[in-house]
């Protein structure tokens, strides 16, 4: 049978290595493969129609209707894929020294604009004292009072796990968190099989062993994918304006229907019922100066 004639076979990409893809197809089977040359570029989570060329080799023909993209900048203004069909993206963050604010500003906003669901991990919460756990409280009301789900965790005294896995179940989520937050820890207790996953994708990949900044899919044993991209700590501004950075900002979006312009931006403008409710509390102030720090970032 030539390539040509060669039927189309449905499945999933779980694993970007450089140019080359992991497809698994419906029977569990992996196959590296390549792009047709004038295919966009796939991501990790698409689902694709792609053709067997050898044994355990094939060619992606076409990627099938995404319901999610996330997107990271890349060189020349340009963007790239990093993951496909996602349900939630994981933000991890490290209660110590302290919360990244600002950091986890953004990684909702992308939240917020690409219309995939947050779900906020407070790692290392054995290391609170009493002052910084005040501290954590009134930053983690500002987020749970804007409908933000937050989840404590001590992957050191095992605490907050068994919650985090039965948020994880069923679903596609990324893992996404700064050096240092304690991501790597967090995979490793909820894949308990990882070093054998791992070892089927190195034994697929060709490469002898997986690369760790390769973008890969990892199944939970209670069900549902971790998406983990090693060499993506935050997603950037990529492609968003000074209109569409407001509507990153739940509680900004809501207000911003009742000022008295349609095109303000929440700064210097008259009758701007978002810089009313930020003198009336109604918006945290630190929000909206952070709010006002990126758009500063935006115009740089």
């Amino acid at each position: 049978m030539s390539k040509e004639s060669a039927p189309l076979i449905t499945g999933r990409v779980i694993a970007h290595l450089g140019q080359s893809l992991l497809i698994e197809d419906n029977q569990g089977k992996i196959a590296r493969c390549k792009k047709r040359s004038r295919l966009e570029q796939p991501a990790v989570g698409d689902n694709v129609e792609w053709i067997r060329t050898e044994d355990d080799a094939g060619r992606v023909e076409k990627i099938l209707e995404r319901r999610s993209l996330l997107s990271r900048p890349a060189k020349n203004g340009s963007v790239r894929p990093v993951a496909a069909n996602l349900d939630q993206i994981v933000v991890i963050l490290a209660v110590k020294p302290s919360i990244d604010a600002l950091l986890l500003d953004q990684y909702l906003i992308v939240c917020e604009l690409q219309g995939i669901a947050p779900l906020i991990v407070l790692n290392k919460v054995d290391l609170l004292d009493e002052a910084s756990r005040l501290e954590t409280d009134a930053l983690i009301k500002v987020y749970r009072g804007l409908g933000y789900e937050i989840i404590e965790v001590s992957v050191l005294e095992k605490t907050g796990l068994e919650n985090l896995r039965q948020r994880l179940q069923g679903e596609i989520s990324i893992l996404v968190g700064q050096s240092g937050v304690g991501k790597s820890s967090i995979t490793n207790a909820l894949l308990p099989d990882l070093a054998l996953q791992t070892k089927v994708l190195s034994t697929a990949s060709g490469l002898g062993k997986h690369t760790t900044t390769a973008t890969t899919l990892y199944k939970l044993p209670e069900g549902g994918d971790i998406i983990d991209s090693p060499g993506v700590n935050i997603f950037g501004l990529a492609n968003i304006n000074e209109q569409t950075l407001a509507y990153g900002y739940r509680e900004i979006k809501a207000w911003a229907e009742h000022c008295k312009f349609s095109n303000c931006l929440h700064i210097k403008e008259p009758k701007c019922a978002v810089k009313d409710k930020v003198e009336e509390g109604a918006i945290s102030k630190q929000r909206y100066l952070r709010y006002l720090k990126l758009r500063d970032k935006l115009s740089c």
